[in-house]
């Protein structure tokens, strides 16, 4: 696992932003197949994707040859509403940059058959190619995507039943009313995440620490499903100080001094 440890949001939002426009650049070098990202909601990655629309705006960046799968929806809200997860992507970030929109993928929540829907999912990741590139943040019970504690490590896209302590995390998007949160969404798996060839998660501020110190420093195991990512080749976690504050300070000076020593790798 590779951890970088910047002092500020504002720091890993840059240094996320940079990672995938250099990984986009890296494969348009060998390849004219699509990049293909997997994508988060929520507020850690908010200023990676203003960043990202900044590089694309400098012309730095192009988003026409890449797709995208985001990880997750809620199931049952309505088309257009403005807590959904198509809603924010849309306004935080597709609508700023020149992606195709038939390039763009979210699970459909209110599919008939949420079952098929999952599957069809999975099915249009490996038709894509799998993901070159999973982002995404962590929750404060240290849940990747909405695979909440005691989810399955090798779980693929499901329909998955959210837990009180996430959606009252999720209530200040609906009027900070916590029964207005769905009790249910469309997530993809751990394993669909760990199955990227590479997978990098955000973490920002206090509230996160706990999570940071049991995704490095804990067992493998289903209670924290962001410790799956210590199983992965390609593993990275960007976070701050406050993030990485429960870290033990060995722990903390080993991976400053290993990305002070890899400052020029990407």
């Amino acid at each position: 696992m590779r951890v970088i440890i910047e002092s500020s949001p504002e720091d890993v939002a840059r240094r996320s932003a940079r990672y995938i426009v250099d990984q986009i650049a890296s494969k348009a070098r060998y390849t004219s197949s699509p990049f293909v990202l997997g994508l988060p909601t929520g507020s850690t990655p908010l200023d990676t994707y203003r960043e990202l629309i900044r590089l694309h705006r400098a012309g730095e960046v192009s988003f026409a040859n890449v797709v995208t799968f985001n990880m997750d929806e809620y199931v049952g809200l309505p088309a257009g509403h403005e807590a959904s997860y198509r809603t924010f992507m849309q306004r935080n970030f597709f609508d700023h940059v020149d992606i195709r929109p038939e390039n763009i993928n979210i699970p459909d929540g209110n599919a008939a058959d949420l079952e098929h829907e999952c599957a069809d999912y999975e099915r249009r990741i490996a038709e894509a190619g799998g993901i070159d590139l999973f982002m995404g943040g962590v929750g404060e019970d240290g849940h990747i995507a909405f695979n909440e504690p005691f989810s399955s490590l090798g779980s693929r896209t499901r329909v998955k039943t959210l837990t009180p302590d996430t959606r009252q995390a999720n209530s200040r998007f609906f009027d900070g009313d916590a029964d207005k949160v769905p009790h249910t969404a469309i997530t993809v798996g751990v394993g669909t995440v760990l199955s990227a060839k590479r997978v990098m998660i955000l973490a920002t501020g206090l509230r996160k620490a706990r999570a940071v110190r049991h995704a490095i420093e804990g067992g493998y195991n289903h209670q924290w499903t962001v410790s799956a990512l210590q199983t992965h080749p390609c593993g990275i976690i960007v976070c701050d100080d406050d993030a990485a504050q429960e870290l033990r300070v060995g722990t903390y000076r080993y991976f400053k001094a290993v990305e002070a020593d890899n400052a020029g790798l990407r």
